[in-house]
């Protein structure tokens, strides 16, 4: 039987983006007949910052207004859909709006087969683990992270890799390959709200380096805390430091979370399941509704 035609765009995604080559594209080539133009009945878009030449005054990109198909709105950051611009909408949120589908960040950034746990040589995990922690940022305006991180340097180093606080000589261009090494890695988010988790938390997990998780409240619905050093499992930030000292000089217990899963039950999360976003994606297609552009004129 022949593929379905889908006419797609995908409009103003970050710098470096391949439209034939990306989690929405590999996900549905497969499916379905995707034919990339600039006159599509399926437009997926992000609405990324621009700033004012007139001062500091920034603003969202507008240009999707363009399109009368249909509009599929898809951020990474802590963003909401906005349905009166939008048709449905892929965000890190938890919403019950059937035209929308939590897609968080993280999602893209990791695969199932990465994060599940399957006949893994945990002795030989822990002997590769040579060095204590580490940090690569570069926003210095995540005062939380910052905050932290000079906190537990107070412990022992804490290699830094990116532009904030480096101390390695050199910026970090592989984050995964670097921090393999590591027995824990600091992974605060930029900022906290309820459903937004990103690469931040999937990146350590996928080379086994232990993560110190500050930023969704909710991060247990997706994962298994006990993998992890979940900020919010601590009455304080002493606390949780005093933990990660107690973890840091105990073998035992440092493979104690290492053998624990991921997901809960080591099974993939229902957002990070790709036949939940092809599901959502059928639904998309097979639903006959006029676009929210149409209704507007």
């Amino acid at each position: 039987m022949a593929k379905r035609r889908i006419k797609l765009k995908f409009l103003n995604f970050w710098g470096g983006f391949d439209p034939y080559d990306n989690y929405f594209y590999n996900l549905l080539k497969p499916y379905y007949d995707l034919e990339l133009t600039d006159e599509p009945d399926y437009l997926i878009y992000n609405t990324p910052l621009l700033f004012s030449p007139l001062g500091p005054i920034r603003f969202h990109n507008r240009e999707y207004r363009k399109y009368d198909c249909i509009r599929i709105f898809y951020t990474s950051e802590d963003r909401r859909p906005d349905f009166s611009e939008c048709d449905y909408a892929f965000t890190f949120d938890f919403n019950d709006n059937p035209n929308h589908y939590r897609l968080p960040n993280y999602v893209r950034r990791a695969t199932p087969e990465q994060l599940i746990k399957k006949d893994l040589d945990y002795e030989k995990i822990l002997s590769e683990k040579t060095k204590f922690c580490n940090f690569v940022y570069s926003n210095w305006r995540a005062r939380k992270r910052c905050s932290f991180f000079k906190k537990l340097s107070k412990y022992k180093k804490i290699d830094s890799g990116g532009k904030y606080q480096n101390n390695i000589g050199y910026c970090v261009q592989d984050k995964v390959s670097f921090v393999k090494d590591y027995k824990f890695t600091i992974a605060f988010e930029n900022t906290s709200h309820i459903g937004y988790t990103t690469e931040k938390l999937v990146q350590p997990m996928a080379v086994h380096s232990l993560p110190i998780y500050w930023g969704n409240k909710l991060v247990y619905k997706d994962f298994n805390t006990k993998s992890f050093l979940n900020y919010y499992d601590f009455k304080n930030e002493n606390e949780l430091i005093e933990r990660i000292i107690e973890i840091d000089n105990n073998d035992e217990l440092y493979m104690k979370y290492l053998k624990e899963p991921y997901f809960h039950n080591n099974e993939v999360n229902e957002y990070m399941n790709p036949e939940n976003v092809l599901r959502q994606f059928d639904y998309i297609f097979n639903n006959d509704k006029e676009p929210i552009a149409l209704k507007k004129k």
